[in-house]
């Protein structure tokens, strides 16, 4: 066997040990306990906690010229795990304790199942294109297997939070808030999924933001995103991924649907042969 990258493999190890840890946390959920709500938002820092290894494995592999068709295949296995199982998992957790449409949760079950197939196919397509096109990783074909995960792991957040919320606005009505995210998340789930595997382009915002020198302003825009979502985490996570996981493809179908439509050429008479000889 050929030698491998201590550190890179570590990172990656490290984003399923945190998938593995997401889904742990999850299954202590328990409804009709109280306090046991913030272990959603655990479960959703968690997957957000494998991001960081993910990106941080391909970037120390590449930039100690370590990179190797191991590496590639380990981080793909973690991903299903962190990105795949996980959010899954934790999606299917956010149905139970709600009476009035308990046949809702049953959708949400099978959502959650079809959310791992998804990213499972995503992962195995992603792999297999960027063998035969290396080129293609610039831009990923169908919504990346994080960023849907983000969406989940936000919606995980926002459920962790709602106890403290509701004790903040005594307005707020915790169960019809419950309900409102349930619907939200069964929904939103099913499309996340569904995008994974279409071809719609998105951008790798990482490499864009990361990558090549910059003008100042850039770097002004990443701190100013960066200190918003530390003062406002919860929030700014689920803005940023939800427009990014719907917001992509509406801007895609919008500028299709604006694009000019080319007619055929249709076979007509000449000018030299309407003008009178």
């Amino acid at each position: 066997m050929k030698k491998i990258a201590i550190l890179p493999t570590l990172l990656t190890l490290g984003n399923a040990i945190c998938g593995f840890a997401a889904i742990a946390y999850a299954s202590k959920i328990n409804p009709g306990q109280p306090g046991t709500e913030r272990f959603f938002a655990i479960s959703g820092w968690l997957i957000f906690a494998a991001m960081v290894f993910d990106a941080l494995d391909g970037y120390v592999a590449r930039l100690s010229r370590v990179a190797s068709k191991f590496g590639a295949e380990l981080d793909s296995l973690c991903d299903a795990i962190s990105f795949g199982l996980a959010p899954a998992y934790l999606l299917m957790r956010m149905g139970p304790g709600w009476e009035p449409l308990p046949s809702l949760h049953q959708a949400l079950a099978g959502i959650a199942a079809l959310y791992m197939v998804c990213a499972i196919l995503r992962l195995a397509r992603y792999n297999v294109e960027t063998a035969a096109d290396p080129a293609s990783s610039k831009r990923f074909r169908g919504l990346p297997s994080p960023g849907a995960a983000g969406c989940i792991a936000a919606l995980g957040l926002v459920r962790g939070t709602l106890p403290q919320l509701a004790h903040d606005f005594r307005w707020l009505d915790m169960s019809i808030a419950q309900q409102a995210l349930q619907i939200w998340a069964t929904v939103g789930a099913l499309v996340v999924a569904l995008l994974m595997v279409s071809r719609v382009p998105y951008p790798h915002l990482t490499k864009q933001m990361l990558r090549g020198r910059r003008h100042f302003s850039h770097l002004i825009q990443v701190l100013v995103l960066a200190y918003v979502i530390f003062v406002v985490p919860v929030v700014a996570l689920v803005v940023i991924f939800w427009l990014y996981g719907l917001g992509i493809p509406l801007r895609h179908a919008l500028a299709r649907s604006l694009r000019p439509r080319r007619f055929p050429r249709t076979e007509g008479p000449s000018v030299t042969d309407t003008v009178p000889h």
